[in-house]
């Protein structure tokens, strides 16, 4: 049913209205669906716009194409094709039902019925469609939820998550970022029940749902009701009599110190600070050479004691990875303010990591003075003896505070080479 207007700027764009009146002559229709709709609705950014069509594929692809439109056939034999328009993609997909699902994927028949459409979808909240003139139209309650901020399965829970179950984590994710209060009951107990399914889903879009779960505002209540659902054990087991509870704090701090919401550092601080398990973590859900490097780089990066002096940090920092060094002692800065609410004598460590965090952030790597090439000249031969050699000088010119310069320590060069 139509309920209300959408009046945006991003509606009224002309590639966009463009593509909406080709896909609607001639007796078909074409809305706006999903994400967009939904996050105006919220008050949030809009990402991609996404068209919903009652044309076939290959109709799409002809009628944008005499329309002077590139298309890219991403997923047409799921109804799926991106129109491009001036440099824009719009993913456009043709109305469906699915026949035929085992969890990941499905086979699906193309329709002309919006309704039917809608109740093939996850969740109220993303069935929402949009014509080009704003007229929002609602099948499955929508609307409602919207307001109410909660997030619902269409229909019976059970079945839209055996449908898929990256569903499962979906569920989670978008009451991290829309949902208040509680997790819909029922929905919760789906995921609960039927958490074993995750175990056929691939590690990639295990990573990419936990990531997006991860990136959002405040993930901790998420987090929370993921494990006591017992889908977050099912996942990442290492989080598994840890510290979920560090989570709480890393977004406070975020918010304290305008920190940028990092996914790998909110995923670091609910699990160990052991290498093998970050390695676990990583090989499990197929994370990037990036993401492994970093997380790795954390667990296996010193404590920082509250008390370090600043020229004893930046030896510390010159020595290890500044940035896991970094990430440590921003998740310590986040640990002692929680501490500090409870127990005052707590407010000291928090001021000295805050002064570290600081100090980190504003820190340039010095470079060593000397390369082989001077030991060379200073009478070295290529070998051992001068890597050593080599080494020992950087060793002290760290301990002087970075302070001795070329001169000095070329003089120290010929001394050890003769």
């Amino acid at each position: 049913m139509s309920v209300g207007k959408i009046e945006a700027d991003w509606l009224r764009d002309e590639r966009l209205q463009s593509i909406l009146g080709v896909l609607a002559a001639d007796g078909e229709e074409a809305r706006v669906v999903g994400g967009a709709v939904r996050n105006h609705l919220f008050g949030e950014p809009i990402g991609d716009v996404d068209i919903a069509t009652t044309c076939p594929p290959e109709e799409t692809v002809r009628r944008a194409e005499a329309a002077g439109m590139k298309t890219v056939p991403s997923g047409i034999e799921h109804g799926t094709v991106i129109i491009v328009a001036g440099h824009q993609g719009f993913e456009t997909t043709t109305l469906r039902e699915d026949v035929e699902t085992d969890g990941r994927r499905a086979k699906v028949r193309f329709g002309r019925d919006w309704e039917a459409d809608a109740r093939r979808r996850d969740f109220t909240v993303n069935a929402l469609y949009c014509e080009a003139d704003g007229t929002i139209v609602d099948h499955v309650g929508g609307l409602a939820d919207i307001e109410a901020r909660a997030i619902r399965f269409i229909g019976e829970p059970e079945e839209r998550i055996r449908e898929d179950y990256l569903r499962i984590l979906r569920f989670f994710r978008f009451f991290a970022w829309y949902g208040t209060g509680r997790p819909d009951t029922h929905g919760l107990l789906a995921c609960t029940r039927l958490k074993d399914g995750l175990s056929g889903l691939s590690a990639e879009r295990i990573w990419t749902e936990m990531r997006r779960l991860l990136e959002a505002p405040d993930p901790s209540r998420a987090i929370l009701w993921m494990r006591q659902a017992g889908v977050l054990t099912r996942v990442l087991p290492e989080s598994e009599k840890w510290g979920i509870d560090a989570m709480r704090p890393l977004i406070d701090a975020e918010r304290a110190f305008k920190w940028q919401p990092q996914a790998l550092l909110r995923l670091a601080a609910i699990i160990p600070h052991m290498p093998d398990r970050a390695a676990a973590v990583a090989e499990r859900w197929k994370l990037s050479n990036a993401e492994r490097d970093r997380l790795i780089d954390w667990a296996e990066a010193p404590d920082v004691k509250p008390d370090l002096s600043e020229a004893a940090f930046a030896k510390l920092l010159y020595r290890s990875k500044p940035h896991a060094v970094q990430d440590r002692v921003r998740l310590a800065l986040a640990s002692a303010r929680a501490k500090a609410n409870d127990n005052p004598e707590w407010l000291e460590a928090v001021a000295n990591y805050a002064r570290l965090t600081r100090f980190a952030e504003s820190w340039k790597k010095p470079k060593f003075p000397l390369a082989g090439a001077d030991m060379i000249d200073a009478g070295f031969s290529q070998g051992p003896r001068m890597g050593q050699a080599l080494r020992d000088l950087e060793e002290r010119w760290i301990e002087s505070g970075f302070r001795l310069d070329r001169d000095t320590l070329l003089d120290e060069a010929k001394s050890l080479s003769g």
